[in-house]
Parts: structure tokens; sequence; C-alpha cells
């Protein structure tokens, strides 16, 4: 009875696919607690002056800050190659090496004697990172049939928010102002727990037996580079609007519509509840509209979504915010197993690797793009309708790849 029970079980609760999610839950502790402690390491290594400007408190100049801020979101790009040794060598042994090495730099960073060399810790830990979480998405479709191969993903996904969440809460419940080495000391909570994980961690009968041969790491066959490179065009479209969607949050709404902190506060908190509805809702019509309808219309309201947030008032960002959210969570199941589906075995952690430096690159261009907009329009209408509006019409890209709704991955497999 326990057998056929156990046989029953959606597969985003059986051990291989909740154990990699633990490891997502890690990767999200380590990457964000850079995000949650920077501007304490700055004042900490810094010297504050005398005066009530903010910026004077910082202890570095913005623009030093900026540079390491820069420095460390790009070092994600390194994750390409370290994912692409998946195909090669293992999803298990891989996956294992870059958690562990991801995770104690993250603990290690510390015991950084100055902001540079902490800068240069986390920097190296971010490309391992990255790779978890990529690698942790493609043992999860690997782990799944077409059907609930989505709930699979999105499990991921939520499981990397989780992490992020546990760590800006950790630091909230700390007394007084948290010790920036504490909260980095974080890490080494999932690092502990890697050798107990990786009992239950192991290696899909599919990439077990379908290994890439020897090759430069990152490429791809040429029958394949149309639909990787289009999805990996889409996915940064939709980092497009993200990145400056999200990242300007409390620019806008503190320094240029005069909201309270407080408010902002409550607002981001919310985000955790709306983007795990839009989780399920992408998970939901990826298995029942299909992957490209479901991608295409999250990533053309997400764009819309964002255009009206930084074109009005308070109300207008306080729901284009969680809008935009919403709908950029749900482009994640679907995406997700578009990734395993449009490709072998051989070349599918290649191709999640290159979903990712996508998602970095868009990112980086959306925050680029708004900015120069933005000063060139003197306001942030212009610049999120325009913004907003090129990633709407990107979107009609999916109509152009082949749905994969159904698919198993053994009939991808070439002869």
């Amino acid at each position: 009875m326990f057998g056929a029970q156990a046989a029953q079980r959606p597969v985003w609760l059986t051990a291989p696919v909740l154990t990699v999610s633990v490891l997502s839950v890690g990767a999200g502790i380590g990457q964000f607690s850079v995000t949650t402690v920077i501007g304490t390491v700055a004042a900490h290594f810094g010297e504050p002056t005398v005066g009530d400007e903010a910026l004077a408190q910082v202890g570095l100049p913005v623009t030093t800050l900026g540079i390491a801020l820069s420095v460390i979101r790009l070092a994600s790009l390194g994750s390409l190659p370290i994912a692409a040794q998946a195909d090669r060598f293992g999803r298990r042994s891989v996956l294992l090496t870059v958690a562990t090495t991801g995770l104690a730099l993250s603990a290690v960073s510390a015991l950084a004697p100055t902001f540079w060399f902490y800068v240069a810790l986390v920097a190296l830990a971010r490309p391992a990172l990255t790779a978890v979480n990529a690698l942790a998405g493609v043992v999860a479709a690997e782990e799944s049939r077409a059907v609930g191969r989505s709930s699979a993903i999105a499990l991921i996904a939520a499981a990397y928010g989780l992490g992020a969440g546990i760590i800006a809460v950790g630091r909230g419940l700390l007394p007084g102002e948290p010790d920036w080495r504490l909260v980095m000391v974080f890490a080494a909570i999932p690092l502990v727990l890697l050798p107990l994980l990786a009992r239950k961690i192991r290696e899909p009968a599919i990439a077990s037996s379908h290994r890439a041969p020897p090759g430069i790491p990152g490429r791809i066959p040429r029958r394949y580079v149309g639909r990787v490179l289009l999805l990996a065009i889409l996915t940064g479209g939709l980092t497009l609007a993200t990145g400056p969607g999200f990242t300007l949050l409390f620019v806008y709404g503190e320094q240029v519509l005069g909201a309270t902190p407080l408010y902002l506060s409550i607002l981001v908190l919310s985000a955790g509840p709306i983007g795990l509805a839009g989780l399920l809702l992408g998970r939901w019509a990826s298995d029942r509209l299909g992957r490209t309808l479901t991608a295409g219309v999250s990533m053309a309201a997400t764009g819309g979504a964002v255009a009206v947030a930084y074109a009005g008032d308070i109300t207008a960002l306080s729901i284009g915010y969680l809008v935009a959210l919403a709908t950029s969570s749900a482009f994640a199941p679907p995406t997700g197993s578009l990734v395993a589906e449009l490709v072998p075995t051989r070349i599918r952690a290649t191709v999640a690797g290159w979903e990712t430096i996508a998602g970095v690159l868009g990112a980086a261009l959306g925050l680029l793009s708004f900015g120069v907009l933005a000063d060139l329009t003197d306001g942030f209408a212009a610049a999120s309708v325009l913004v907003g509006s090129v990633v709407a019409v990107m979107a009609l890209g999916f109509f152009f790849l082949p749905e994969t709704l159904g698919t198993e991955l053994e009939t991808l497999e070439e002869d």
C-alpha cells in the first residue's frame, strides 16, 4: 500500500525534486544576503563624513558602490560554462560541487578584511550559486513527466524566493543594527546540510544515459541554435522590463512620488503571496493552455504592468508593481518547461545556462536603457511606456516557438 501511495505522489513532492529545491533555497540565501548587507558593508569599510545627507553616510563613493554591484551582477555570466559541465559530467556531481563552492565562498566572505576583498569573494560565489538554481530546474524537469513538469519547476522558483525571504526576515529579526558578518554566515546553514542532502540527490535516469561529448562549453548544435536563440532573446526581454521595474521601486516611490518607506516596505512584503499566486497561475495555465501561450501572455502583461507602474501616481505604482510581480512569476513555469522540452538531454543544462545569461544581460540593458530614456525625457513615464511596450511586442516571439505541451523528454533524443 505504501509503495502504491508513493507512486501516486505528485512529482514535486518526491525526494529528488524536494532535495534540489532545498539547494535553490540555499542559492537564494547566498545571493540575496549580498543585497541586504552591501550598504552596511560599505559603511563598515568606509568613513562616513559629517553631514545630514544620506549619501554622506554611505561611507564610500556611490560610484564605487555602483561598480561593486555591477561586478557582482555581471559575475553571473560565469554560470554558463559551469552549467554546461553538467551535460558532460552529470547533474549530481556538478550541482553538489557548485553548491558547496558558492555557499562556502558566501560564508567565508564574513571574514573579509576589506571592502574589495568582500566584493571579490561574493563575485566568485555568484556564478556558482546562479548555476545551482539553473541546474536545480534542469533536474526537476528531468525527474518529471510531461504532466507535472511545470509544478516541479514552479517549486524551484518558489524555493529560491523562499531563500531570499529567509535572509530578509532573519536579518530583520536580529537585535539592533545587524552585523553584516553575521548575516553572511547564514550561508553556512545550507552548507552544513549538504552532506545530508547529497544522499537524496540522484542523477536523473535520462541524464545518465545521454551525456554530451567533449567540446567547447556552451556550444549549441546548429539545428537547435534558432530556437535556443529565440528563447534566450525572449527571456532577456522579460528582464528588460523587470530589471528596472523592480530595482527602481524605492527610488521612484520615495524620491519622485514621496511615498513613505513604511508604505513601500508593506508593498514589498505583499510581493511574497502575490509572487506565489503568479507561480501557481503560470503552472496551471502552462499545463492546460500551453507553454508558449502562457509565456507570451505573461511577458506581454509584465511589460504593460511596468509601463503603468512608472507613469502615474502611487496607486499606479502599487498596482503595476504587484501585477508585474505576479505575471513575471507566471512566466517561470512555462519557460522552464520550454528549456527542457525544446532540446535533447545532452545540451539541456547548457541551454539553461544560456537562458540564465540572457536574463542577466536583459536586466542590465533594461536598467541602462531606462536610465538613459528617463534622462532624455526628463521623467520616468516615457521611459516606462517605451520599455514596457517593447517588451509587450517582443512577447509575440513565443508564437514562433513550437508548442511542447505533453512532450516526454525521451522523445527528444537523437538517434
